[in-house]
């Protein structure tokens, strides 16, 4: 695998080895002793998987809150996303800062957000299907969200905001401000 680094320490963007030949293409997505290798050491305890009907459907940007924060290894099974990770970690140097990379099917590119981290996508096609895996289970009372055009974080989403799909609850998440110095 091939591992890109930003300026911002923790995320990755992971590009799986593929093997084509004349019946289509083999790639090892996930190896428990590679990643631990390459990335440091991650138990992965939950899958999960969304599908969004149209392009512009906005999710995020999410969070669990301390001591249920989870790491997500995040790849698109079909389509297209613009995918971000906010930096949410307390006395971070990157604090507010974000990472934003688009994630495709076609080329089996991955990113690894880890914990403290807000994280949200937007979909660039219709009918995309998202999978990630998480590090810690899901839990409804530390669940949280941002909103995710908060002009405070400057991210340069794909899509207007009057045009964005959302769910009730990301519609009305609070700005970065009501996390208060992170977590």
């Amino acid at each position: 695998m091939n591992i890109e680094r930003f300026a911002i320490e923790g995320v990755v963007r992971i590009i799986p080895r593929a093997y084509a030949d004349a019946r289509g293409v083999f790639s090892e997505t996930y190896s428990r002793r590679g990643f631990a290798e390459a990335l440091g050491q991650a138990d992965f305890v939950q899958d999960n998987v969304s599908r969004s009907a149209r392009r512009g459907t906005v999710r995020g940007l999410h969070y669990q809150a301390p001591p249920m924060a989870q790491a997500k290894l995040v790849r698109v099974l079909k389509g297209a996303i613009f995918d971000v990770a906010v930096d949410a970690r307390a006395g971070s140097p990157t604090y507010g800062r974000h990472v934003a990379v688009t994630l495709r099917a076609d080329d089996g590119a991955q990113l690894f957000v880890p914990r403290g981290f807000l994280h949200g996508f937007c979909t660039l096609e219709d009918d995309t299907e998202v999978f990630y895996k998480v590090d810690a289970y899901y839990s409804p009372a530390h669940d949280g969200s941002i909103h995710w055009a908060d002009p405070d974080l400057a991210i340069a989403w794909p899509i207007r905001e009057a045009d964005a799909v959302l769910s009730e609850k990301d519609a009305a998440a609070p700005r970065f401000s009501a996390i208060q110095g992170g977590f």
